[in-house]
């Protein structure tokens, strides 16, 4: 038989599939100790559900995903990500009824158009934890703190470090996103292409961006800390206070964005040493204007 499996996909055996295994467990226990169910969605979606929720203007939407007509000419895509598969069936189902606080873990399968490389996969394998319910940020301390214990738990042989940053409410990006147009269009023509077309559609995802001459421009561009409101910056604040308490060590990353449009106020990244470009192990943040 001379079929071998596509690119950018990959066959999990032993020892790997062991070792994955474990992975999962530890990944459950904690998720259970935090009070956390499991919740299964379906590996396809109507589109609509990603383009409405990750953005128009993100590369997941533009570039990476795998989207198909069925029989019926509807529009079905593979799962880029599990957030927005969570949201829409909490709201389906309207658990927010009669469940309160509802905290959900997945694992499983998503699917993304990159191209394969160290830490990029085509089909790829991802375990995350939802808090639906509250917007106070006791629980975006609770959810960090989670993810910390996993890593904590996994025993890696590199060192991680949490950097966390505020997008602030809408009232902040909108104040900050009319500052980076202003700033940006001085140097338009200094920015790459993506960059150039990120002015219009997205300007926050330009702080996002990998291109090198971008990056000497980031560096001089105007902080989002200056424009949050002062509820946003309450809210962040608290976060990090209680961050201490838990003493749990971070970096305050003044440019981190993530690459999702539906995130507001706090958001993390954990990242790990000598992983090389692709050194994000876990992320995430808050989203209320999904709910």
């Amino acid at each position: 038989m001379d079929i071998a499996s596509l690119r950018g996909t990959y066959d999990i055996f032993p020892p790997q599939s062991r070792i994955w295994e474990s992975v999962e467990l530890e990944a459950r226990r904690i998720f259970n100790v935090y009070g956390c169910s499991e919740i299964r969605t379906p590996i396809i979606e109507d589109t609509r559900l990603f383009t409405r929720s990750i953005g128009e203007g993100t590369d997941i939407v533009n570039k990476e995903m795998y989207t198909f007509p069925d029989r019926k000419g509807r529009s079905i895509t593979l799962r880029p990500e599990g957030t927005a598969s969570v949201v829409r069936a909490y709201l389906q189902h309207s658990l927010y009824k009669d469940q309160g606080l509802c905290r959900f873990f997945y694992i499983g399968p998503m699917f993304r158009y990159e191209r394969p490389q160290a830490g990029r996969n085509r089909q790829f394998y991802q375990l995350g934890t939802e808090f639906l319910g509250s917007t106070h940020p006791y629980y975006d301390a609770e959810l960090i703190s989670l993810a910390n214990e996993i890593l904590n738990q996994l025993n890696l042989s590199e060192k991680h470090t949490l950097e966390i940053n505020s997008l602030g409410d809408l009232e902040s990006r909108a104040t900050y996103k009319t500052q980076l147009v202003e700033y940006f269009n001085d140097f338009k023509e200094q920015l790459s292409e993506d960059s150039q077309k990120r002015l219009s559609l997205n300007p926050l995802r330009i702080l996002d961006s990998k291109d090198e001459g971008d990056k000497k421009l980031i560096q001089q561009a105007p902080l989002l800390k200056d424009s949050l409101s002062s509820r946003s910056k309450e809210s962040f604040d608290w976060v990090l206070e209680k961050l201490q308490a838990l003493n749990i060590p971070f970096k305050q990353n003044p440019y981190l964005v993530r690459g999702l449009d539906y995130y507001n106020d706090c958001i993390f990244e954990f990242t790990v040493e000598n992983f090389g470009a692709q050194n994000t192990l876990l992320a995430g943040g808050r989203y209320d204007q999904l709910i």
